[in-house]
């Protein structure tokens, strides 16, 4: 069954096959006419934050449809300084993201991206090199160029969005609010010595960080962070919804 159902586009695991309803949404568009740039990354020795950022977009199920959540990621300490959610892929919450990460947490000297049409327009490239930033993207069908942020799509989904099921758009924007800063302060990851992520990008901001340099040939099975996941809250009574 769930062979058939990745074959049909209705689910690409076990967590998207419970929830599925019909064909999920294409997240990566490219767009004729827009500049493609180089991948950058490949045997980059990645030790310090700020040295590589990344975005993606994936989407979240609600109720008997979705939002899309686009997220940036420290490469070397994993921390997460901006993301947004919106009902349409339109660029702006794509540009609004990098906006408040900029100011929140300086400039990387490289960012790298997929594809996606998002991401290859002028106003997303063109504030990238206003900022004096290396864009880098990766090649056409290869998310493990993009490794870091697949993996915290899958320990979000797992550890928070198919456990609440949530269902609406406000729903989804706290609770992946409250995952997130939970991932960012409290979250201890294998691969950071059991330090939060950012706990290494406040440690490291002005230094490399000695030991923890990112290896760029990391086997898929290798898990970046212990399988933690914030304490339930004890269930209040619900107020009417509001789409």
């Amino acid at each position: 069954m769930q062979r058939l159902m990745r074959r049909m586009g209705i689910a690409g695991d076990r967590g998207e096959a419970r929830l599925a309803l019909g064909p999920k949404p294409r997240t990566t568009k490219p767009a004729p006419g827009h500049k493609i740039f180089p991948y950058l990354l490949r045997d980059l020795v990645i030790d310090r934050p700020n040295q590589v950022w990344a975005a993606d977009i994936t989407y979240i199920p609600i109720g008997r449809g979705f939002v899309y959540l686009v997220a940036i990621i420290d490469w070397a300490s994993r921390a997460v300084p901006a993301w947004r959610l919106s009902n349409t892929m339109d660029v702006a919450f794509c540009v609004d993201a990098l906006d408040e990460a900029l100011a929140r947490f300086g400039r990387p000297e490289i960012f790298n991206t997929d594809q996606g049409s998002q991401f290859t327009s002028a106003a997303f490239t063109g504030r990238l090199t206003s900022a004096d930033i290396r864009i880098s993207m990766d090649g056409r069908g290869r998310w493990m160029d993009n490794v870091f942020i697949e993996r915290l799509w899958r320990s979000l989904k797992s550890e928070d969005v198919y456990l609440k099921g949530y269902a609406d758009g406000r729903e989804a924007r706290a609770g992946i609010a409250g995952w997130i800063s939970f991932y960012n302060g409290r979250r201890p990851h294998q691969a950071l010595a059991g330090r939060t992520p950012m706990a290494v990008w406040r440690a490291g901001v002005s230094g490399p960080l000695a030991g923890n340099a990112v290896d760029m040939t990391l086997r898929l099975d290798d898990a970046a962070a212990s399988p933690t996941c914030p304490p339930r809250q004890p269930q209040q009574q619900q107020t009417p919804r509001v789409a």
